[in-house]
């Protein structure tokens, strides 16, 4: 699709989401806002800076406390959804022993069994035997007690790819985030970004490295890249920004190292960003 097409549609979209903001349709609202996203991710970063941040000032408006309790009441007031009806089980009847007559129906004995009969059990004549006694109980081997065998725990498995929506929606708030990270003259690390942003799911490593990609593209020709400031360990540079890093065109200087490389990016990202707001 056309850059100018998706702008268009864009546009069209984000007109109907505040339209149904300004009229409180919670659920069009949502599905507008997801919808938006979509259709961002259709064009590069650099292209729909303008309506993203747009989409960002809405999100304020979903995220806030008074159209969280308009949903509320909006989903207490919606009419409760059918419960589909269970298919009846049909029992089969009973059987009946062929001895046993129901109620009201006459009884017809077997003639094996003789009617003149007691149903008292017989005494016996013969004296009661005496009671045998037990004996007690004696101290065996202490039982052998099996080894504890520790089990692992599962491994941990990788969260879900995310979609291009979602990922652009991210990246427009990780963006602001590593900006301030350059102007405080330091670098962070993706469990640092989590606390940050407590509404960050959990990332596929490839997710990430999308993330990092996107937060540049949206960047001016010529800044530093951000990337370069999301670290490991203990300010070591991340093992994926190369792959990050030359996605965006940058090269190694020749007869410079990878780290040394790296670690001017990271100088020139903070000087870049130290006075600008």
């Amino acid at each position: 699709m056309e850059i100018a097409t998706v702008r268009r549609t864009l546009n069209h979209t984000l007109t109907e989401l505040k339209r149904a903001i300004d009229r409180y349709a919670v659920a069009v609202a949502a599905d507008l806002y997801a919808l938006a996203w979509q259709q961002a991710a259709g064009a590069p970063p650099s292209e729909t800076r303008e309506q993203r941040a747009q989409l960002k000032d809405l999100k304020e408006i979903l995220g806030s406390r008074r159209w969280q309790e308009e949903e509320r009441r909006q989903a207490a007031a919606a009419p409760p959804k059918p419960v589909p009806s269970q298919p009846r089980v049909v029992t089969a009847a009973p059987r009946v022993r062929p001895d046993v007559a129901q109620a009201g129906e006459s009884v017809t004995r077997s003639p094996r069994r003789n009617p003149s009969s007691s149903t008292a059990p017989r005494r016996s004549s013969a004296p009661p035997r005496p009671p045998v006694s037990v004996p007690a109980p004696t101290a065996g081997p202490s039982p052998v007690v099996a080894p504890v065998v520790k089990v692992r725990p599962p491994r941990r498995e990788e969260p879900a790819f995310l979609e291009a929506g979602q990922l652009w929606e991210i990246a427009t708030e990780l963006r602001p985030l590593l900006e301030q990270t350059a102007r405080a003259g330091s670098t962070t690390t993706w469990p640092q970004i989590h606390k940050r942003l407590p509404g960050l799911p959990r990332l596929h490593a490839d997710d990430q490295c999308v993330l990092l990609w996107l937060v540049d593209e949206d960047g001016r020709k010529g800044e530093p890249l951000l990337s370069a400031l999301v670290t490991v360990g203990d300010r070591q540079m991340h093992p994926r920004f190369p792959a990050v890093a030359e996605q965006l065109g940058w090269t190694t200087p020749a007869g410079t190292s990878l780290h040394t490389a790296w670690s001017y990016e990271v100088l020139k990202a903070h000087q870049h960003w130290r006075h600008r707001r």
